[in-house]
């Protein structure tokens, strides 16, 4: 699996102008599934996203994880986060896990988030979404 991380003061993602999640203050995950990947890949990967510290404390030091911050989280499904450009000028997209076995891992991805008490709103699986 792969996350790309973005700090947000508030984000949301839309689908055919449609709001279909939105969060205040947290992180917004793209989150890509690769063939192959487990369960336990998923969990491991949510442990290292909520454990980063890198929310400013009293001080201003990026001192404190998004669980110590109370921040929430906004995860998106991302296939082209594993896209292949060493060839031509079109992407392969031949590592990305299918898109049921996908959807499952980013489904326990996001279930296990809210099973530790955190605001966690997503995007709609394979839609065109827009974020902002």
């Amino acid at each position: 699996m792969r996350a790309i991380l973005q700090r947000v003061s508030r984000a949301r993602v839309t689908v055919e102008g449609q709001t279909k999640g939105e969060i205040g203050p947290g992180l917004l995950v793209l989150l890509g599934v690769r063939k192959g990947d487990t369960p336990a890949e998923a969990a491991y990967l949510l442990d290292r996203v909520l454990g980063l510290r890198i929310f400013a404390d009293q001080e201003g030091k990026m001192n404190l994880s998004l669980l110590d911050a109370g921040g929430a989280l906004l995860v998106v499904s991302q296939f082209t986060l594993y896209g292949d450009t060493r060839k031509g000028r079109r992407p392969a997209f031949d590592a990305a896990a299918p898109p049921e076995t996908a959807r499952q891992l980013y489904e326990f991805f996001v279930s296990q988030a809210r099973a530790r008490g955190l605001q966690v709103e997503t995007g709609e699986f394979q839609a065109m979404m827009k974020n902002s």
